[in-house]
C-alpha cells in the first residue's frame, strides 16, 4: 500500500483559469472579487514578463499572472466578472481542466465556490 495521499480522478469540472493583469493592484482587485463572489476558491498571483503580438506589433510587458482555481461550470460568470474589472481590451482567459488532484483539496475547492449553501462551515471562508 502506498503512503501517498489520496488522489481523485476528476468527475466534477474543476480546473484552472489563467488571466494576466497589468499591475499587482489590478491583479489583487480581480482576485479578491472572484474569491469574494465565490467564483474562485483561490487565486495565485505571479509576476511574469510577456512577449506577444498586439495590433500588428511585437510587444513585451511585465504583467501579473492570475492562476484561478475554480469549478469550470462557473466560467461564464467568472469571464463576465474579469471583463468587468479588467483594464485590457482583450484579457487572456484560458480554462484548463484538471485530470486528477488531491481529494481533500478538490473537496475544499468545491465547497468554496458557487452558492454559499455548499459551505459546511459558513463562519470559515
Amino acid at each position: 500500500m502506498s503512503d501517498l495521499p489520496a488522489m481523485r480522478d476528476i468527475p466534477a469540472p474543476y480546473g484552472l483559469v489563467l488571466t494576466t493583469a497589468a499591475s499587482r493592484t489590478e491583479a489583487e482587485a480581480i482576485a479578491r472579487a472572484l474569491v469574494a463572489e465565490r467564483l474562485a476558491a483561490c487565486v495565485s498571483l505571479l509576476p511574469i514578463h510577456s512577449v506577444y503580438t498586439w495590433q500588428g506589433g511585437l510587444e513585451q510587458q511585465d504583467e501579473w499572472q492570475l492562476v484561478i482555481k475554480t469549478d469550470l461550470t462557473l466560467f461564464p460568470a467568472l469571464e463576465t466578472k474579469i471583463r468587468e474589472l479588467h483594464s485590457y481590451d482583450l484579457p487572456e482567459m484560458i480554462a484548463l481542466p484538471l485530470s486528477a488532484g488531491s481529494a481533500d483539496y478538490l473537496s475544499w475547492v468545491g465547497q468554496s465556490v458557487g452558492p454559499a449553501s455548499k459551505n459546511p462551515h459558513p463562519s470559515q471562508s
